[in-house]
């Protein structure tokens, strides 16, 4: 159906999403951010949805930080092979990378949680090297998951011990 995201659509995209390392990732948030369709992520179209996030942070009474800023940096880490030009050659080349550029650019919480590096991701990171975005993303969801279940299942234990059936 246009303009809506059947059940299959919307797995890739949670996949896209929870981890933009992988190969398909990569592509998917580069097409996403190649306004122009030309094969190079240049200043204009980061600039044009650097906007929206440098406006979010401006509501959240955070201090933005200038987009010139962020080119630097998004180049100091992926060293493209033509300055200020991205292609999806040189994202692959380095998908932890292309994955800080892809949060810089949508999703908040993600771009907030680098800049400010959370030493415990940092840990966790380094102590399971072979665990992926998803694997941990899947982890802290069914920990979260288990975790609700047993407070309802605790909740439902305190409703049946304090119900009086007048036997």
């Amino acid at each position: 159906v246009p303009g809506h995201m059947c059940y299959e659509d919307f797995v890739w995209f949670v996949l896209s999403e929870e981890d933009k390392t992988t190969r398909t990732s990569i592509g998917y948030w580069f097409r996403c951010l190649d306004l122009d369709g030309n094969g190079a992520l240049v200043s204009h179209e980061l600039e044009h949805f650097y906007e929206e996030q440098f406006h979010r942070l401006q509501c959240l009474n955070q201090e933005p930080i200038p987009f010139e800023d962020i080119q630097t940096q998004l180049n100091d880490m992926l060293h493209p092979e033509v300055g200020g030009a991205f292609t999806l050659k040189d994202l692959r080349r380095c998908p932890h990378h292309a994955s800080s550029l892809f949060n810089v650019m949508f999703n908040l919480n993600k771009f907030l949680a680098f800049e400010t590096k959370d030493p415990f991701a940092a840990r966790q990171e380094k102590e399971e090297p072979h665990l992926s975005d998803w694997d941990r993303f899947a982890r802290a969801e069914y920990a979260r998951l288990a975790m609700e279940e047993e407070m309802e299942a605790g909740e439902d234990n305190m409703l049946m011990d304090d119900t009086d059936f007048g036997f």
